[in-house]
């Protein structure tokens, strides 16, 4: 009523005034402002972090006020980096101040939902079958009731559930699958455990207990190079950001540091003014390349055209006409330049380059009797003498008494210890000049993309040594280094064609040629790699490359990436402070690894765990491999003999499965709990059954005969992940054959139009609904979610206790819960966990204590990675025994109490005691800090198998379990990872962390503030007072080996894979074509006109992948709904305008949303951020008549060959490290202006494909 008087009393409220007549005194209420004021007030501030795969690993103030966050911003307290740096805050970006948006919002899941068919299915089997168990059975054994669920994924009905009815049901299932079909059949995926370590564990230990699956994630991102493994034996180990500062070279290559990298770019942009020349590589004008004091935009997709451009110019100038000191000692020391390599002779007189020499190819194995067939050679300048220098991968496993302590880079023979320098090149002692044919993959052909005419067969001359084999015979050999130097087509007076005096010269690899691939002008080619060769050479390493996403999601990623990693070790970049390579595409490091997976994966209960390459799993099982398109054929060498690399992508896949090298899940064709059971009935030891009947025939490899219904996966789990609504490429694919539902997938399979049809697999109809069970985890209702059976709700970063690191900064961050989680929501740790409890209380009557068979993949960073040395050999050809863990799988029984898996889940258990903790090859005692957790977390006092144990029943428990197992954040752990890897090296390597062996980090430590890691061997970098973060520094400077073959950084890779489809060495391979537009462009027209454009999905400025994509705030900002870019060019072509509807399609599925016309975007090219979903403002496609689909709609899987190898030093599989990569860059779409706008208000569900899933 005041303010109603005061509003009749306007002309009166004036009593006064001030300030000469300026100020007026009112007698008005100000009650008004009290709203405004409360606004701000707070009742208490709490650090936390966001919880998402951006890098940036932000610590947060979050305000809270009636037990309700209001919002938050940037905290401001981090410690200090380093004298003269710049400090790393404060950190965050417009998307993270959004975040609280989200926790009240409309999009919140708030309690637990199921689709409303399956809850009825569920009620009606309990109300006849009183076993829950028996009740699930009834539901997916019959194929009626189960397509009545599972055809209604993603088309709405769900209901609100309680959580004691989900969690019944979801054990129920977990139960009767691991019963009737095996624990392989239950597959969990969840990406990046850096982001919330304890929510991933959660997840992964309740799968790693029951015998399920843990997909991996980085190489279905495709954040995964496998580059990186192939040159170093380590999987994106990078600098930290503030490393950036200290370089005075920096090229930003295909890498939008500003949009993608916000709370860290200040480090790039402020290193310009002390003088750093900043080189931006990238085809659309990004918000980088306004940065950059020179921008070279050449064709998408040809990156390295360019690189091995520039790497001519500088083996030109800096080796040959030229020499750098530095550059020299650098390659002879730290690079494979020097091994020698067999020159194979052809059928016509020429030779090829082969596989390493080894010291089992020398008399008498070169006086090495352990693992000579892994010892590589060099000749050495000093003696003359052909030697076996000290560091490769043979030294690593099995080596006694005398030989222990090999394991090192310090310049010295093996056998005697004596000083050496090794030979870059055997042209001052050649015995010949023989021609050497090098494949050439740039006169592909390819409707898109321009092609020259050189010969496919480079023939170019290399000096030779002969070398006498242990057999009498001789052989030709050459170093790296001299092959090298003749694949980048350098002309040094040898003599021959097919190399180049001049940079003008139309030779493959000249500046010149690469400016018809590229469009980039030789000029700036030579004077970027001059340049940044100059940089090096001067200051000793110190050019730097950022590179980014937009170079591995290619098919042949390898290429543009091997190119770029050639050029830092040619300039000696690698492992100095402010050189190297800084690769940043998702948060990577999880920096207290060895802490995390003890806890993660129930290794204290159980091991091994089951893990699985999840982009092999998703081809198969999304039955992606019966549209492939892609023959092996078109990227086989052409100096390889076609007949004997017969095959489809999946060919190769289960070839590889069988010899060990990749994982498959399921794992077998039976469920291993009855393998187990069988062999004893059989009165065998489970292995020997199971060799025996491989052998026979009577038992194979699930991936065999994937569309059986014995092998589908049956249950699958996703939390912290957006599977179908970000990652999943073939996005139509997943909904057809997985899910059996609506999908909008175009093209019809092999069987129906004919192709090439794989020769080791069964083919069926195909299966649709493979999936029994999908349940989801996540705090806002994402597509992933619409298409589950089963949505639980999760506490949100404000709302939960958990871990954080990142590869850009050193600190350790928490998240924590600044309040209870809304609703009925509940933290990752407790949903799992009630998981555990329902599951072990259904067990009884259906799993006891049980055997439980796993065959394990031939490991990295294990002795198993010395598997098969010298050839391919396949056992089920005939062409060798199968020997489990040698030509195949190990074969591992564990045994699994599943009425105990809550009492296993919520415990330490006694394997931690009895066998320690350990990483990357290397083990330690963990008895004191098991003991410590004792006295931390307290004992479970109830009687049961974890009586006694450290506990585990909280989120806090289980972060105090990581931080004091972890060598990062326990400094006595560090000083005893140090001495266990010093032992190998034969160097004391213990110094690095004695300064801080008192240091223990505590959960309550970070909340107070982040804190530092400690230094430790599961990492290439130090972290200390004097230097940056930089990978490879304590190979450089600890004289560490790499985790290679040779033990060095490789230019070369010899396994017969890599020599079959000619990536032996690094050359540039064109995109391949997918084959999805010919078929289906004009064949549905709507009157607009067509155009066909590459398609790319970058990283986004309005959303860390799909999260913030649907964010009010965000949305705004952008254009409120999915957005496509394209050129100004191509959209006059297409008759399309700013704004417009468009819709783009091919054989894969269609997508309908707005267009974008920008110059920035160059001719031929389409760019749809990552990842924008279809659940805001989509209308219906005309091309499907279903919603509009989102970017991985146009996109389909496919599989490389040579990220198949295993059981090769450094080409293993590890679980993140190598494998099979989920790459899209090469699809090209349809864009066409849209006719009809429907939005589908009426919809009624599309006609689905129907199949026998059961």
């Amino acid at each position: 009523m005041s303010h109603f008087l005061d509003r009749l009393n306007f002309l009166k409220k004036v009593t006064d005034t001030f300030a000469d007549g300026h100020g007026i005194v009112t007698n008005e209420d100000r009650g008004w402002e009290d709203a405004y004021r409360a606004r701000w007030q707070h009742d208490k501030i709490v650090r936390s972090t966001h919880g998402v795969n951006c890098t940036g690993s932000c610590s947060w103030k979050i305000y809270v006020k009636n037990g309700l966050v209001t919002w938050e911003t940037q905290q401001t307290d981090y410690p200090r980096t380093r004298d003269e740096l710049p400090n790393h805050e404060p950190r965050g970006c417009p998307r993270g101040a959004s975040y609280s948006w989200y926790l009240y919002s409309a999009n919140r899941v708030k309690y637990p939902m199921i689709r409303a068919r399956l809850l009825k299915l569920w009620l009606a089997a309990l109300a006849e079958h009183p076993d829950p168990v028996d009740a699930w059975a009834s539901i997916v054994e019959n194929p009626a009731k189960a397509i009545e669920y599972k055809s209604k994924r993603g088309l709405g009905g769900f209901v609100r559930a309680n959580w004691d009815e989900v969690n019944q049901l979801i054990a129920a299932a977990n139960v009767y699958t691991a019963k009737q079909y095996g624990p392989d059949r239950i597959y969990g995926f969840s990406p990046i455990p850096a982001m919330s370590m304890v929510s991933y564990a959660a997840g992964s230990r309740y799968l790693s207990l029951i015998g399920g699956a843990c997909g991996s994630f980085y190489d279905w991102y495709c954040d995964l190079p496998p580059a990186s493994p192939m040159v170093w034996g380590e999987q994106t180990d990078v600098p930290e950001s503030a490393d950036w500062y200290n370089s005075t070279f920096l090229m930003l290559w295909g890498s939008n540091v500003p949009q993608t990298r916000t709370p860290d770019a200040h480090f790039m942009t402020e290193v310009r003014y002390k003088g750093t020349k900043t080189v931006v590589v990238c085809p659309d004008y990004s918000e980088a390349s306004k940065f950059a004091d020179l921008w070279l935009h050449p064709k998408q997709g040809t990156d390295a055209a360019v690189a091995m451009a520039m790497g001519h110019v500088i083996l030109r100038e800096f080796y040959l006409d030229g020499q750098s000191d530095y550059f020299t000692d650098y390659v002879r020391t730290k690079t494979d330049f020097p091994c020698l390599v067999l020159l194979d002779r052809r059928a016509d007189g020429s030779y090829v380059n082969g596989r390493f020499l080894r010291a089992s190819d020398l008399s008498d194995s070169a006086g090495q009797a352990n693992n000579p067939d892994w010892k590589t050679l060099a000749f050495d300048e000093k003696s003359g003498h052909l030697i076996v220098p000290n560091g490769s991968i043979g030294f690593r496993w099995g080596e006694k008494d005398g030989m222990v302590g090999k394991w090192n880079l310090e310049p010295k023979e093996a056998l005697s210890d004596a000083e050496t320098q090794l030979r870059l090149s055997v042209n001052d002692i050649r015995d010949e000049v023989v021609a050497v044919a090098f494949p050439y993959f740039g006169s592909t052909r390819h409707p898109h993309f321009a092609c020259t005419s050189h010969s496919e067969i480079q023939l170019r001359n290399v000096p030779a040594r002969k070398i006498k084999r242990a057999d009498g015979s001789e052989v030709l050999v050459a170093t790296v280094y001299d092959l090298t130097l003749a694949q980048y087509g350098l002309d040094r007076g040898l003599g021959g064609d097919n190399v180049a005096k001049s940079y003008d010269d139309d030779v493959p690899y000249t500046p010149a040629w690469q400016e018809k691939i590229t469009g980039v002008p030789r000029a700036q080619i030579v004077t970027v790699a001059r340049q940044f060769a100059e940089n090096a050479d001067k200051t000793h390493g110190k050019s730097m490359v950022i590179i980014g996403a937009a170079m591995n999601h290619w098919y042949h990623m390898d290429m543009n990436y091997r190119g770029v990693i050639n050029l830092l070790m040619m300039c000696g970049c690698i492992g100095q402070s402010g050189g190297g390579w800084s690769h940043y595409v998702g948060q990577e490091k999880l920096r207290p690894q060895t802490g995390w997976t003890a806890l993660a994966f129930a290794l204290d209960w159980h091991r091994p765990p089951r893990h699985m390459n999840s982009t092999s799993f998703w081809y198969i099982h999304s039955s992606q491999w019966r549209h492939e398109k892609l023959a092996m054929s078109e990227i086989l060498s052409p100096l390889a003999d076609p007949q004997q690399w017969q095959g489809t992508q999946i060919d190769y896949n289960v070839r590889s499965v069988r010899m060990g090298w990749l994982p498959s899940a399921p794992q077998l064709d039976r469920n291993p709990l009855t393998i187990a059971k069988a062999a004893a009935a059989a009165g065998q030891e489970p292995a020997s059954y199971v060799v025996e009947n491989l052998k026979s025939g009577q038992l194979g490899f699930a991936f065999e005969d994937p569309d059986n219904p014995v092998n589908f996966p049956r249950n699958l789990f996703v939390w912290r992940s957006n599977l179908l609504g970000s990652s999943g490429k073939g996005h139509e694919y997943f909904l057809k054959y997985l899910l059996g539902t609506t999908h909008g997938v175009q093209g019809k399979d092999l069987g129906e139009e004919g192709g090439e049809k794989p020769l080791e697999v069964q083919w069926r109809d195909a299966a649709h609904g493979k999936l029994d069970l999908l349940v989801t985890l996540d705090f806002r209702m994402s597509t992933t979610c619409l298409y589950s059976d089963i949505v639980l709700p999760t506490a949100t970063w404000y709302e939960k206790n958990d871990l954080n690191t990142s590869d850009m900064h050193p600190f350790i961050h928490p998240l924590t819960a600044a309040v209870d989680p809304a609703w009925e929501a509940r933290t990752d740790w407790d949903i799992f966990k009630g998981i555990a409890k329902a599951f072990s209380e259904t067990c009884p009557g259906h799993l006891g204590v049980e055997k439980d068979i796993v065959t394990v993949p031939t490991l990295h960073d294990t002795p198993t990675e010395l598997a098969q040395p010298l050839a391919v050999k396949d056992w089920k050809k005939g062409e060798c025994e199968l020997i489990p863990g040698k030509t195949a799988p190990s074969l591992v029984v564990v045994e699994r109490d599943y009425p105990n898996t809550y009492q296993k889940f919520t415990s330490l258990g006694p394997l931690m005691d009895q066998l320690g903790n350990g990483g990357k090859g290397i083990g330690w005692n963990t008895e004191a800090e098991v003991a410590a957790l004792a006295r931390l977390n307290y004992t479970v006092a109830e009687a049961g198998v974890s009586q006694g144990r450290p506990r585990i029943e909280t989120d806090i428990d289980a972060a105090e379990v990581i931080l004091m197992l972890a060598p990062e954040t326990n400094g006595h752990v560090a000083v005893k990872s140090w001495a266990a890897l010093s032992k190998i090296t034969g160097r004391d390597h213990t110094h690095l962390a004695i300064p801080k062996e008192h240091e223990k980090i505590r959960f309550r430590d970070i909340v107070a503030q982040p804190r530092k890691i400690i230094s430790s061997p599961t990492w290439s970098g130090l972290e200390d007072e004097k230097v940056s973060y930089n990978a490879g520094y304590t190979n450089v400077h600890e004289l560490i080996p790499w985790r290679t073959l040779t033990g060095r950084q490789q230019f070369y890779q010899d396994h017969p894979w890599m020599l079959g489809f000619g990536e032996a060495m690094c050359a540039y391979r064109p995109p391949v074509d997918m084959k999805t537009v010919e078929p289906i462009i004009g064949r549905k027209p709507n009157g607009n006109r067509e155009i066909v454009l590459n398609f790319i999905t970058p990283h986004q400025k309005w959303g860390i992948h799909s999260t913030y994509t649907d964010n009010l705030l965000m949305l705004t900002l952008s254009r409120g709904g999915p957005i496509i870019w394209l050129s100004e060019v191509d959209a006059k072509k297409a008759g399309i305008e700013d704004n417009d509807w468009i819709e783009a399609y091919n054989l894969n599925g269609a997508i309908a949303a707005r267009a974008v016309v920008s110059q920035r975007v160059p001719e031929g090219m389409s760019m749809m951020y990552h990842a924008q979903e279809k659940i805001v403002n989509t209308p219906g496609s005309e091309i499907t008549g279903t919603r509009g689909g989102i970017h991985n709609s146009v996109t389909r899987i496919v599989l490389k060959p040579t990220h198949m190898i295993g059981g090769y030093a450094q080409l293993s599989y590890g679980f993140n490290y190598y494998g099979t990569v989920g790459s899209n860059r090469d699809e090209f779409i349809i864009v066409r202006k849209m006719v009809k706008i429907d939005w589908l208000d009426d919809e009624t569900p599309a006609e689905i494909a129907t199949g026998e899933a059961h």
